[in-house]
């Protein structure tokens, strides 16, 4: 049996495939802050033997709860003479451009705590100045004195020749055995000093909570007889070793929501869809992204808090290109000083979580809102819900200051919360040249099902799929993925004047690498599988286009047909090409996956049931502009092929609610998955 688990803000999520291919899913609420503790609940509820677990993988919101919340480790850190203020200087290009009294994000080190070692290397990784050894000695003793849990290590140029950040973490480590260090060569070989710095500050910012947190979990697993094939989702869309995990934790920045990502790629290719706006709500956040001709986009140009306020924190790491907004079904409604409704991106979480859970929770939630509008049962809830008091809270926080009704209070609410989403689904697609009705939505995550038919709606998409397993859907993505490493290498070149024997010589080294690390973890090199990108720009621009490569040697005719295909995809995302101008090369990337085999898909078997066999109650439901309407309610896990559901509809199931508008219809396909119809013609 393969079990995926998937913790969230407010919901620990699972999902187990047996060797016939049952699939079975269940979620209970997250514990914070012993997030372990909710994994062995879940595989508790839903009565797994530990025995009967040959492969288990793991999503975490640990390194991103850490980081925004900022409760990670004391770091000191350690960079060339000169440089120690690069994470106070960081970029001059600030979000809010007319606003005087911008301050830039405060660095995750502060400054008593940033070093200097008298070193210095050119830009080729040439040595002009040796590492001076005992400069080292005297910052560990001073780190000890002020009581540092963790040390990065990140000095100008390493990312050509690491000589001496080895040298300084081999001083290191037999001064101070224990002490967690990153070093930036290890964790990422591109240039840009202050993302590269950073990125490897904020490594050992989580290292020492998430080795916790996995040391943890591992002893309880080690308990259970559950100790090997062991694995954690990684943001890039692959997985990697609990190991691995511990030494590099920023690559789980984004663990569990790219899993998702992947399953909705995963999911096109079965039911024959190339082109998907992936669409995930929790209870905490929604996040979206886009996959082109089945290709998830994979970047290193990943932030985390920036807003249009704040230019947030680089993390220079392989990251699926995702975005994330405060919005999901525990996001509170609030009312701004200037009068005027807001969702979010306060949520209620799940302590105390949504006033309809009855734990405390004082503030009106989507999940609130949802339910007084009669698209969520009360039935569903893990407890008796109290329906009066969601009303009063309503009537008090948003009714009664708009000198409205109730059931407008929670539509507005549900309004609001839709039109944020709509504006981050609009970020991955038109603001990036793609045209909303070439792509099908897959919505997912305990909220997807309830809001995606609205939204493509407006987005003038043509359908929506609505998955099997939708409210644990990123654990479905788990299973599905394979061992992922990502290497990337700064090799800045006019097309001009590379060399084949040295530009071939560096992707050969890269692939070395990268086999000699899959063979310690036993992975047969019959499954390792290359792909190659290179980033490219005109001579003179600031960023890159990522640009996919073939495994054949670099020759002339490559290079013709590589800066073609670059001029194209310039256009495609800048509106312009310059078919004159040179072109040069930034970085290499190679991406390889060992590949895991994956469980099949079972399809349904008929049951012989009419519709009207599948509605389990007519609940009034409030829909903008007819107002209440008495809707039929489906069972999900009554409807089969060729049921088909017209609208207004819900399909209801334990976990979920699909909405179905009207002119909308849902029909179910071989595989359980909701197909709905935005626009009947």
């Amino acid at each position: 049996m393969r079990v995926a688990t998937d913790i969230g803000g407010t919901f620990t999520d699972l999902l187990f495939v047996d060797k016939q291919g049952n699939i079975g899913f269940d979620k209970t609420h997250s514990t914070p802050p012993d997030f372990e503790k909710g994994v062995i609940d879940v595989i508790d509820k839903a009565r797994i033997d530990y025995e009967s677990i040959d492969m288990f993988i793991h999503g975490s919101t640990v390194v991103i709860n850490t980081l925004t919340e900022r409760k990670g480790a004391k770091v000191g850190l350690i960079t060339t003479k000169g440089t120690r203020d690069v994470l106070e200087i960081a970029r001059g290009n600030r979000p809010d451009l007319y606003n005087f009294k911008y301050e830039k994000p405060k660095p995750f080190v502060e400054r008593y705590l940033r070093k200097e070692v008298d070193e210095r290397l050119n830009y080729k990784g040439e040595v002009i100045s040796p590492l001076n050894k005992s400069d080292i000695i005297e910052i560990i003793d001073y780190f000890k004195k002020e009581n540092v849990e963790a040390i990065a290590v990140s000095l100008l140029h390493s990312y050509k020749n690491p000589v001496h950040e080895q040298e300084i973490v081999k001083i290191v480590q037999d001064a101070w055995p224990g002490i967690k260090i990153s070093s930036s060569h290890e964790i990422i070989k591109e240039w840009r000093e202050y993302e590269r710095t950073n990125t490897t500050v904020l490594n050992s910012y989580v290292k020492p909570i998430m080795n916790t947190y996995v040391d943890n979990l591992s002893d309880i697993l080690d308990n259970k007889n559950l100790n090997q094939n062991r694995y954690i989702m990684q943001s890039n869309g692959g997985v990697t070793t609990f190991e691995k995990a511990k030494e590099y934790p920023i690559n789980l920045v984004e663990s569990g929501p790219v899993a998702g990502i992947y399953g909705a790629a995963m999911l096109g290719e079965v039911i024959n869809e190339r082109n998907i706006i992936a669409f995930d709500i929790g209870g905490t956040t929604a996040k979206c992204s886009l996959i082109n001709d089945g290709k998830v986009r994979v970047s290193t140009d990943y932030y985390i808090q920036k807003t249009d306020k704040n230019a947030g924190y680089p993390i220079k790491t392989p990251v699926v290109d995702i975005v994330e907004i405060g919005n999901g079904g525990g996001s509170i409604a609030w009312i701004d000083e200037l009068g005027s409704l807001k969702v979010g991106p306060q949520s209620a979480g799940s302590t105390p979580g949504p006033v309809s859970y009855g734990m405390g929770g004082t503030q009106p939630t989507t999940t609130d809102a949802n339910l007084i509008a009669g698209r969520l049962s009360g039935k569903n809830f893990n407890y008796e819900v109290d329906r009066i008091n969601v009303e009063r809270v309503i009537k008090e926080k948003v009714a009664d200051p708009f000198d409205t009704t109730v059931a407008e209070g929670a539509l507005g609410i549900i309004d609001i919360a839709n039109s944020n989403m709509l504006n981050a689904l609009k970020l991955i697609s038109v603001r990036k040249g793609y045209d909303p009705q070439d792509f099908t939505m897959v919505a997912f995550g305990g909220g997807g099902p309830m809001h995606a038919a609205e939204l493509a709606r407006k987005m003038g998409m043509k359908k929506v799929v609505i998955p099997y397993t939708a409210s644990v859907f990123s654990a479905w993505g788990m299973l599905m993925t394979d061992v992922r490493q990502d290497y990337v290498q700064t090799y800045l070149k006019k097309f001009s004047g590379i060399e084949f024997n040295e530009i071939n010589g560096l992707w050969n080294e890269m692939e070395q690498t990268a086999l000699e690390q899959y063979a310690e973890g036993n992975l047969e090199q019959d499954r390792i599988v290359f792909s190659k990108f290179v980033d490219l720009r005109y001579q003179g621009q600031e960023h890159t286009v990522k640009v996919p490569v073939t495994n054949d040697l670099w020759n002339v005719v490559l290079m013709d047909n590589l800066k073609k295909q670059f001029h194209e995809l310039h256009e495609q995302t800048y509106n312009f090409m310059l078919p004159n101008a040179e072109v040069e090369i930034v970085n290499l990337h190679l991406t390889t996956l060992g590949y895991i085999e994956k469980p099949q898909m079972n399809t349904l078997t008929s049951n012989n049931t009419t519709l009207d066999d599948t509605i389990l109650e007519y609940r009034n439901v409030y829909f903008r502009g007819p107002g209440w309407v008495e809707t039929p309610i489906h069972d999900r896990n009554v409807l089969r092929p060729p049921h088909v559901v017209m609208g207004p509809a819900i399909i209801e199931e334990r976990t979920a609610s699909t909405i179905i508008l009207d002119n909308q219809k849902a029909e179910i396909d071989k595989y359980g998955n909701i197909i709905i119809t935005v626009e009947v013609v």
